[in-house]
């Protein structure tokens, strides 16, 4: 496609950042001394789309996608469980960290980073790399005559599917990490909180949040996951003037957290009111969605956190993105968006 034939489009990004090589091959050998930002791809990679291999390196970046985003916005984190749990004592972002600063320290925003990191770690591997299998499955299902025109049903089925078997990896941590980072008191970490969580309500005390978090995670990564794709695909049509395989791997990824960034913002919105109350299901014994309705109100229940939410998730989610699909290109693999059959970014 040579830009001077559609002179309606225009660049709306520094040229420098895409090229236009005389062919597409769809893996190739990178030259680690090239000037750019370039992430090398093992020269004896030659993974096929959708083979085990493929689901492999997707579940890999998966997990370290959503592990390490997560682990790092653990303060953030902690204020905005403190904020839902109790809005009587913490009754604005601001007095939230000033609160947990004076009360607990510095260490007190970091209080349940073990299971946050663990626990998405294991829903990240499940919910990227089973989204790109169920993917697959329902456009295989819908057929190529149908798969174009429902797409966003198949991203949304697909994620759906996915997430629905990454909360149960999720959910026995994230009672654990509620109740570390809420009640001070209760436990260090994982290694003592766990036990005693158990010791007191039982296996099925990990799980007593479950619903509730399939009421904010399936939601949420239905949102996240069609809102991703269709953007990156408006991204690379409507404001990039060349094709998705012309582009660096600098642009690429760069798509990937603009579009994983917006995502994350309509992420945070849906699923508010169920973060809410997956918060405070787990914050104690005996709690009910009732309990919740009448301490936080309806309006409490769908705002209360929100700002602070749509900057972490925002945040979390764009970085994600880039860190799953910086693994994809290091597998020699193309980003997700745009097209899941381009070649490989150069």
């Amino acid at each position: 496609m040579d830009f001077g034939e559609k002179p309606s489009r225009r660049s709306l990004i520094p040229s420098f950042l895409y090229t236009r090589p005389s062919k597409s091959v769809y893996f190739e050998q990178r030259n680690p001394s090239s000037s750019g930002f370039m992430i090398p791809a093992p020269a004896e990679a030659r993974i096929e789309m959708f083979s085990p291999a493929y689901y492999a390196a997707c579940t890999t970046g998966g997990m370290l996608c959503c592990g390490l985003t997560h682990a790092a916005v653990t303060p953030i984190d902690v204020v905005k469980c403190n904020m839902q749990i109790d809005p009587a004592k913490y009754k604005s972002i601001g007095s939230a960290f000033g609160i947990v600063s004076k009360e607990q320290g510095l260490k007190g925003f970091y209080r349940g980073w073990v299971p946050t990191l663990l626990g998405y770690s294991a829903q990240g591997a499940f919910k990227y790399g089973l989204y790109e299998y169920f993917k697959k499955y329902y456009s295989d299902v819908a057929g190529p005559e149908h798969a174009a025109k429902y797409k966003t049903l198949i991203y949304l089925a697909g994620s759906a599917s996915a997430e629905f078997i990454a909360d149960i990896a999720l959910c026995p941590l994230e009672a654990v990490k509620v109740r570390v980072q809420t009640q001070p008191g209760f436990a260090r970490g994982l290694a003592d909180g766990l036990p005693k969580l158990v010791r007191a309500e039982g296996i099925s005390g990990l799980y007593r949040g479950i619903v509730p978090l399939w009421g904010r995670q399936i939601p949420y990564t239905m949102m996240k996951f069609a809102t991703f794709e269709n953007t990156v695909e408006a991204i690379y049509k409507y404001a990039i003037p060349v094709p998705k395989a012309e582009c660096s791997s600098a642009l690429q990824l760069g798509v990937s957290f603009s579009g994983g960034y917006i995502a994350g913002v309509f992420c945070a919105a849906i699923s508010h009111p169920a973060d809410n109350l997956v918060s405070f299901l787990n914050n104690a014994k005996g709690a009910t969605v009732a309990d919740a309705v009448s301490k936080l109100g309806l309006w409490g229940l769908c705002t209360r956190g929100l700002p602070l939410r749509i900057v972490m998730i925002g945040t979390l989610t764009g970085a994600q993105w880039v860190i799953y699909d910086a693994c994809k290109v290091y597998f020699g693999l193309p980003t997700t968006g745009g097209g899941s059959h381009d070649p490989a970014p150069k």
